[in-house]
C-alpha cells in the first residue's frame, strides 16, 4: 500500500536560504532588515514585504483596521492609474501623469472590458456613476474610505504614481501586508518606511480592541522566509 508523502511546498534556493534564519529569535528592526536583503537572492529586485499580526477580531465591523498612509520613499513600484473626472479636474488629473483620463466614455470603456489600471480613482462628481462597473471591478472599485474618490486629485494621481500612497487592510486572520520598499533601497529608507507603516497601524488601532495590539511582526523578501521582529521595541520606535 502505497502512502501519499507531502512534497516540500518550497523550492531548494527557499529552503536553502530559510536554513539560514532562526525563526525563534526576535530581530530588532535595523538586524532583520540587513537579514532581508541578504536572503533576497532571487533573479529580480525583491520587494522587502511587512506583515503584522494585529490583536482584532476581523469580524466585528468596528475592528475593521483599514485605511491609507503614505511612505516617505514609496514602494518602488511603477503603478498605472486611471481617473474618472470631468472638465477641470480631468485637467489636474492629466497635468498630474495620470495614464488614462475620461467621464462617461472612460466608464463605458471599463463596462466593455477596459482594465489596463492598477488603481482606479473617481472625483466626487463622479461617484454616482461608480455602481455600473462596480461589480466588475471588485476591489479596485473607488470609494472614499480608501481615499480612491476624491477632489484633490492631482495629488492623489501624484502619490500613486510615486508609489508614496499605500493602502492598508487587515486580512480575516487580523494580518496586515504591506509593501515597504524594494531590497535596493538604502537601510536607512527602508527603515523609514517600516516606521511610516507600522505607524499608521498603530494610530489606527480601533478603539474596542482588547489586549496587546501588535502581536506580531515579521520582514522578508518577496521570495525569502520571514524574519521575525522584536514587535514591543519595534512599536516603540514607530509610536
Amino acid at each position: 500500500m502505497r502512502t501519499n508523502v507531502r512534497k516540500n511546498p518550497h523550492s531548494p534556493r527557499y529552503t536553502a536560504i530559510a536554513k539560514t534564519v532562526d525563526q525563534d529569535v526576535a530581530h530588532d528592526i535595523v538586524a532583520a532588515l540587513a537579514l532581508v536583503k541578504q536572503t533576497a537572492n532571487a533573479k529580480f529586485v525583491e520587494s522587502v514585504d511587512l506583515a503584522v499580526n494585529l490583536g482584532i477580531d476581523p469580524r466585528k465591523g468596528d475592528q475593521n483596521v483599514r485605511g491609507i498612509t503614505n511612505l516617505p520613499h514609496g514602494t518602488g513600484k511603477v503603478r498605472k492609474v486611471a481617473v474618472l473626472a470631468k472638465g477641470d479636474l480631468a485637467a489636474q488629473a492629466e497635468a498630474a501623469g495620470a495614464d488614462t483620463v475620461g467621464g462617461d466614455e472612460l466608464i463605458a470603456q471599463i463596462q466593455g472590458g477596459f482594465r489596463d489600471f492598477d488603481v482606479l480613482l473617481a472625483t466626487e462628481d463622479m461617484a454616482p456613476q461608480i455602481g455600473k462597473i462596480g461589480r466588475m471591478l471588485g476591489p479596485r472599485t473607488p470609494n472614499k474610505r480608501n481615499g480612491t474618490v476624491t477632489n484633490n486629485i492631482g495629488t492623489a494621481v501624484k502619490e500613486i504614481k510615486g508609489a508614496t500612497r499605500v493602502e492598508y487592510r487587515a486580512d480575516k486572520a487580523g494580518i496586515v501586508h504591506l509593501a515597504i520598499g524594494k531590497v535596493s533601497f538604502t537601510d536607512e529608507q527602508l527603515l523609514e518606511n517600516f516606521k511610516a507603516g507600522l505607524g499608521a497601524l498603530i494610530k489606527a488601532k480601533p478603539a474596542t480592541a482588547k489586549g496587546k495590539y501588535i502581536k506580531a511582526i515579521t520582514v522578508s523578501a518577496t521570495m525569502g522566509p520571514g524574519i521575525v521582529v522584536d514587535a514591543t521595541t519595534a512599536a516603540k520606535l514607530a509610536a
